[in-house]
């Protein structure tokens, strides 16, 4: 059989695996085209903020590959521990990853909502009153703060104990988990529990960032006119489809009764995604 050494890879999962890798190829070449092709003829930071959000969630997709198919496949019953530290160095990695590639992308809105090349220089007073009257840093200040949040984030989810964002799967016993038990730090809401720093991340914080950005990419849209305006809308719905179709619907859709939906599905979704966001950002108007 095809598929006869591994112990929890099937052929749906070979499909998914095999499909997310395609997305890797082109993330990784989206990432070349416009840090090669477009910000070393233009020099703009968004050209450079848009590349470098390719090669971040290119290199947490490789990582989330081990994570769910190859990591699993370690185990054989009594090495728990080693494994479940071996799948939480790679989730930690990929979520790392993740948010440094959310902060190029709320880098990419920094730059459309305050352009630098509309800013004016304050050329007066040079105390710290007169700085903060000056619009210009205001929204300099702005755009490091949005930033710089899910850089935080990123390095909390790598540095802070795993215990904090371990998966509730593994608790479970073998077949379908790993048995793991102690030291995990949950939050408790009546019966329901759950790790506390994954719930921060992903029912607080992720849902937050996947509002924010397609929600300012809408906004400008509303704001301009003509061409800029339907760039503006396609790279919302983009993101709307890529972080809908990667994050909210991956894990709404139960593996068990949905294999085949949860294997093909969501990566379809995600590299149409990621044609809707190659097409908006090849308008002359912003080269």
């Amino acid at each position: 059989m095809l598929f006869q050494d591994f112990q929890y890879l099937g052929f749906w999962e070979a499909i998914e695996m095999g499909l997310y890798f395609i997305i890797v190829g082109y993330f990784f070449l989206l990432f070349f085209y416009f840090l090669f092709i477009r910000y070393r003829t233009s020099k703009k930071l968004y050209w450079l903020f848009f590349s470098l959000f390719f090669l971040c969630f290119g290199i947490a997709r490789v990582f989330f590959i081990v994570y769910y198919f190859f990591g699993p496949e370690l185990f054989d019953g009594g090495n728990s521990t080693e494994v479940v530290a071996f799948l939480m160095l790679n989730f930690r990695i990929a979520t790392f990853f993740t948010w440094i590639g959310v902060a190029c992308a709320v880098g990419v809105l920094g730059i459309l909502l305050f352009p630098p090349e509309t800013q004016e220089e304050n050329k007066g007073e040079k105390s710290l009153k007169a700085w903060f009257k000056n619009r210009k840093n205001i929204e300099l200040l702005i755009r490091l703060g949005l930033i710089t949040v899910p850089i935080i984030l990123g390095i909390l989810a790598l540095t802070l104990s795993e215990w904090l964002f371990i998966d509730p799967d593994f608790v479970l016993l073998p077949p379908d988990g790993y048995g793991i038990t102690d030291n995990i730090i949950k939050i408790t809401i009546g019966s329901w529990e759950y790790p506390l720093g994954r719930f921060l991340l992903n029912f607080i914080f992720m849902p937050l960032f996947l509002t924010l950005i397609p929600f300012i990419f809408l906004y400008l849209a509303w704001k301009t006119f003509g061409v800029l305006r339907k760039s503006y809308a396609l790279n919302a719905i983009g993101f709307l489809l890529y972080f809908g179709g990667g994050r909210i619907l991956q894990g709404a859709l139960d593996v068990a009764t949905l294999p085949h939906l949860r294997a093909v599905l969501p990566p379809l979704l995600i590299l149409l995604a990621l044609l809707i966001l190659v097409i908006a950002n090849n308008y002359e108007q912003l080269k």
